[in-house]
């Protein structure tokens, strides 16, 4: 692979894996836009490549939140009972919203990748998160029932929802972020925690999925790919997923989750008018 692709892909997967516009969706759409699907065995590789260069998501996920880690972990092992509490509810949480994502990609895996990586798939699935965006967000709007319960005030109830939700995002062009967010937010998380919830549950899910892709499809990515634009790859993503958490973080306060649905919408008429 070229190396301008390779920042390319990695510019894409950080930008777009903590906002609720679908990551892999937008790979796709760029590995075929770059023509980089025209051929079944490096389309193999590339496709691989997408899900790898995650980490570099992952650990801007984690310099991101360290300062709460930290705190958690420092309570887990401290004698405040409020503490060791937030640091329990913290580390069930999100145990219990891993483990359904984990069972139907296992389950999944190879099906999705056989008959929903591509465009038309993703363009469907853009529109559709969009519409239920858009919705959920007018929703909350006019719903009586506040949605405030904070991170410290997560539920096993509500990280069970979430985790349910996230199941969706296998289907390429939903967005792990918007299933997840979405899910807390119907659960009765406030905007931050849901937000925060699903970002810290991307460390363990796309913790999982990277290894489980990198010692699976290791010899095809580096035959493929090749390490330069590996590592040119992680080293985009890293930058880009840090600054886009920092960013959405401070919008999503403002200005909620509707102009994200609009985009989504906008982005499948493109895909429809543009590669299909």
């Amino acid at each position: 692979m070229e190396l301008l692709h390779a920042v390319i892909l990695g510019l894409v997967e950080g930008l777009t894996e903590f906002i609720p516009v679908s990551s892999t969706g937008h790979l796709i759409l760029a590995g075929a836009w770059l023509g980089l699907d025209a051929d079944p065995a490096r389309k193999a590789a590339v496709d691989a490549f997408d899900i790898v260069i995650q980490a570099g998501a992952l650990l801007a996920c984690i310099w991101y939140y360290a300062p709460l880690l930290i705190q958690r972990v420092q309570g887990l092992r401290g004698d405040d009972p409020v503490a060791k509490q937030q640091g329990q509810r913290l580390l069930a949480g999100l145990a219990v919203a891993f483990v359904p994502v984990v069972v139907a990609g296992l389950t999944l895996r190879k099906p999705i990748k056989r008959l929903l990586f591509g465009p038309a798939p993703v363009a469907v699935a853009l529109a559709v998160g969009g519409v239920a965006m858009i919705a959920v967000d007018l929703w909350l709007q006019r719903s009586r029932t506040p949605r405030d319960a904070t991170l410290e005030e997560l539920s096993p109830r509500t990280a069970i929802v979430v985790g349910l939700f996230q199941c969706l995002s296998l289907v390429p062009g939903t967005s792990r972020s918007m299933a997840t967010m979405v899910g807390g937010l119907l659960a009765g998380l406030d905007r931050r925690a849901a937000a925060d919830f699903a970002f810290l549950l991307a460390i363990p899910v796309l913790g999982a999925a990277t290894a489980y892709e990198a010692i699976k499809e290791w010899r095809v990515i580096v035959d493929g790919i090749g390490p330069e634009a590996i590592a040119v790859g992680l080293i985009a993503s890293f930058l880009t997923g840090w600054a886009s958490i920092a960013l959405f973080i401070r919008a999503l306060g403002r200005i909620g989750l509707w102009p994200f649905g609009v985009y989504r919408l906008v982005a499948a008429l493109v895909v429809w008018r543009v590669l299909l």
